[in-house]
């Protein structure tokens, strides 16, 4: 999944936790939130004059983009095969250590409880795996 297409799915399924999140769709929305985070920020710091109005526009924007993130980030450990309560450890300092080897690890092949595999998985689920051979077009390797 493309940068474009994490931040797309981010905002199709806005506040929807169930299913699955590939690790590049969890990182590629992290990153674009502490991009809009950043520039937010330094449009604050540059202006000091209109903090009022820069205040405004950075504290709706972080309330437009609290649930996708929230959702993303549970979409994310379903992947891993954890439950989105998971997501509160990282409140206990020491939390943070098991937090980030689960958002960093790949996701459970397959189907687990909270539904089929990434798209990578998903071929392997829907293909039989056991045909060797090229798929062919009127007799003709492509």
């Amino acid at each position: 999944m493309g940068f474009g297409a994490a931040i797309a799915s981010g905002f199709r399924n806005y506040v929807r936790t169930r299913g699955r999140a590939t690790r590049s769709e969890f990182w590629d929305w992290t990153l674009f939130l502490v991009g809009i985070a950043a520039s937010i920020a330094d449009a604050i710091i540059a202006s000091a004059a209109h903090f009022n109005q820069l205040s405004v526009i950075g504290g709706l924007v972080s309330l437009v983009l609290f649930l996708p993130g929230i959702a993303v980030t549970i979409r994310r450990l379903h992947d891993t095969d954890h439950a989105g309560w998971w997501m509160l450890l990282p409140l206990t300092f020491i939390g943070i250590i098991p937090y980030l080897i689960w958002v960093c690890s790949r996701g459970t092949p397959g189907a687990n409880r909270y539904g089929l595999g990434t798209s990578a998985d998903i071929a392997g689920v829907f293909g039989d795996g056991a045909s060797t051979s090229a798929p062919t077009l009127q007799g003709q390797r492509f």
